[in-house]
């Protein structure tokens, strides 16, 4: 037992324990209150919170449930990731072995079906928090924060329309990457556009603005396909991810969930 004691000892009080493990025990006040700062998870939670505020009637659960979603999507995401192709030739194909061919084809479902509860849940979030007030101050700044997170979800559900490459998908993002042509002011057809010459030389056209940065071209092509492929993988998840983390920094430091009206 000696030994068993001694060898433990050494462990803890080794420098690798102790610059993993900074506080130890938390068997006092203090060292609790390091331990919530010093944790990854725990330093996102309140010190405090309303029992009201935490009531299933009043959140509905709608953050955490979002959250939860975007987790499931991230890791279907990465599995799909390794069957699918985005090129012409494979994308139709591999989304059809996805279904039909791949083991645990359900994961292709999965993606789809939670990508469609995300955008619900994103959506009865906000509302819940309209509703509710929770925008007043001092929660106006992570009101904004969740604006621009439901839109960055609906254009993660956009990307990622394109990608089956089917016939629904291909028109349905041709009608609305158009809507980008009317732009303000980035867009050749939109408000302010004509505004933006360079004597009689127009600096905003067909093949500089808005929608032809997000296709790639002029049209619906393999250009679309792979900055849509990019953006639905990349660049937006890592911008919501920043963006969430920020989100429920600005809880905590808000106080909390508001407590009802």
């Amino acid at each position: 037992m000696a030994n068993v004691k001694a060898l433990t000892d050494g462990i803890v009080n080794s420098q690798i324990w102790k610059s993993v493990f900074r506080v130890g025990v938390p068997n006092t006040n203090r060292k609790r209150v390091l331990a919530v700062l010093g944790s990854l998870i725990l330093h996102l939670h309140p010190v405090k919170v309303r029992r009201s505020g935490v009531r299933m009637s009043y959140t509905w659960c709608m953050g955490g449930t979002s959250f939860f979603l975007f987790l499931i999507e991230t890791v279907t995401g990465l599995l799909l990731m390794f069957y699918y192709r985005p090129t012409i030739e494979y994308a139709y194909f591999d989304i059809m072995d996805l279904r039909e061919q791949a083991p645990f084809g359900i994961m292709r479902e999965m993606h789809r079906w939670g990508a469609h509860a995300m955008v619900i849940a994103v959506w009865l979030h906000m509302f819940r928090v309209f509703m509710t007030g929770s925008y007043k101050p001092p929660r106006e700044f992570n009101w904004n924060v969740g604006v621009v997170l439901l839109v960055l979800t609906l254009l993660l559900s956009f990307t990622g329309y394109l990608l089956p490459w089917d016939q629904l998908a291909i028109w349905a993002i041709t009608v609305g990457s158009g809507m980008a042509r009317a732009t303000p002011f980035l867009g050749h057809e939109g408000p302010g556009a004509s505004l933006l010459r360079l004597g009689d030389v127009p600096l905003i056209h067909a093949a500089d603005d808005a929608r032809f940065a997000l296709l790639g071209g002029t049209f619906v092509g393999e250009g679309a396909l792979l900055r849509f492929y990019v953006l639905h993988c990349v660049g937006l998840p890592l911008v919501i991810a920043v963006l969430m983390a920020v989100h429920f920094w600005r809880v905590r430091k808000d106080g909390g969930i508001s407590g009802p009206l």
